[in-house]
């Protein structure tokens, strides 16, 4: 867009587009699943008791999501630092730097990790019993 107002052409421009189109989607993978708005294939799930639906989530959490999360957060470190120290840039001209894009992997998957706790928290207290606390006025 800025290219056709200003006669301008850069590898930035595009760059900065996927650095944008993935912050939304790292960022925002924690507050889709605080919002309960993720993708959910559930055929038999829905017909099954809260509490049963409370253990599925907490097998998928603690058998899929947080492996991968550590898995992420492990091996995405040394790739961020990596970029970081080496100021990486783009291999094409006018490209961006790389480190912000990689770091944000690392942030998004860091977020996701505390939000997937946060659920497991809240499923354990279903399991249980607990009531939900009442906040202060």
């Amino acid at each position: 867009m800025c290219a056709k107002y200003f006669n301008a052409s850069s590898n930035g421009f595009l760059e900065i587009q996927w650095y944008l189109f993935a912050a939304v989607f790292l960022l925002g993978a924690a507050y889709t699943l605080q919002k309960n708005a993720h993708v959910r294939i559930d055929i038999l799930a829905t017909y099954l008791p809260p509490k049963v639906q409370a253990w599925i989530d907490i097998l998928g959490y603690v058998f899929f999501i947080l492996p991968l999360v550590g898995f992420v957060l492990v091996h995405g470190l040394e790739f961020a630092y990596q970029s970081w120290a080496v100021n990486e840039y783009s291999a094409d001209s006018g490209g961006l730097v790389r480190w912000p894009a990689k770091g944000l992997i690392v942030l998004g998957f860091a977020l996701l990790g505390l939000q997937v706790i946060s659920e497991l928290v809240k499923k354990a207290a279903l399991v249980r019993h607990c009531p939900k606390p009442r906040l202060p006025l």
